[in-house]
């Protein structure tokens, strides 16, 4: 599926600095614009329904999922998460860049329907650090923050597939990494044809 607009799809282990990153990004480039994907799971400390995610009932998530709704869904930690169908396809249509923070199996079928999409792992400096991190987040009991370090070692091994690994040590220079990603991706030749084909189509590269 061809879209004048870029995807990028953004994936970590929990703890890692994902949502705090794409958060930053965000801030900085205006182009850029969020798909809110939809959860199961119960809002965390100061989340609101509508920004962070939507937070629905798993009877309403798996009835959306039988209509077609979800370009892709997937269980994460024993709650379930999908990504919009409607919103990124009239998003991307329209120019717009889409940013998604998703899990790895959800980036690797949106890569499948995308096939310009732009895979990004963000990886944690070591896996003590990314304990602490868990850790210090005062979210999640010991039993469930050992779930997520057992989940982390599958969800790294699949940084292997995707287009850019980020190693998350310093936020600043993470962040950086995440801008040059973006803006490179918007040099690239299909990018520039996508976005810019009066252009080719006038210097007759089209």
């Amino acid at each position: 599926m061809e879209t004048p607009g870029n995807l990028f799809c953004v994936a970590a282990p929990s703890g890692a600095g994902k949502s705090s990153l794409v958060k930053a990004l965000l801030e900085l480039d205006s182009r850029l614009a969020v798909s809110v994907s939809h959860t199961t799971r119960a809002p965390r400390g100061q989340e609101q329904d509508g920004r962070e995610y939507w937070f629905i009932d798993e009877v309403t998530f798996r009835s959306m999922a039988q209509r077609g709704e979800f370009f892709e869904w997937a269980e994460v930690h024993g709650r379930l998460y999908g990504t919009s169908r409607p919103a990124i396809q009239d998003r991307l249509a329209r120019g717009e860049d889409v940013v998604l923070e998703i899990d790895w199996q959800g980036a690797c079928q949106i890569k499948q329907l995308f096939p310009h999409a732009v895979l990004i792992f963000i990886l944690p400096p070591s896996w003590e650090e990314l304990r602490q991190r868990l850790q210090r987040r005062g979210e999640d009991p010991p039993d469930v923050i050992a779930k997520r370090m057992a989940n982390a070692r599958i969800e790294v091994a699949q940084a292997r597939d995707f287009d850019f690994v980020i190693i998350n040590a310093l936020f600043e220079t993470a962040l950086f990494d995440l801008k040059t990603v973006v803006h490179s991706q918007r040099l690239r030749y299909a990018a520039q044809m996508r976005n810019r084909s009066q252009v080719f189509a006038a210097l007759d590269l089209i």
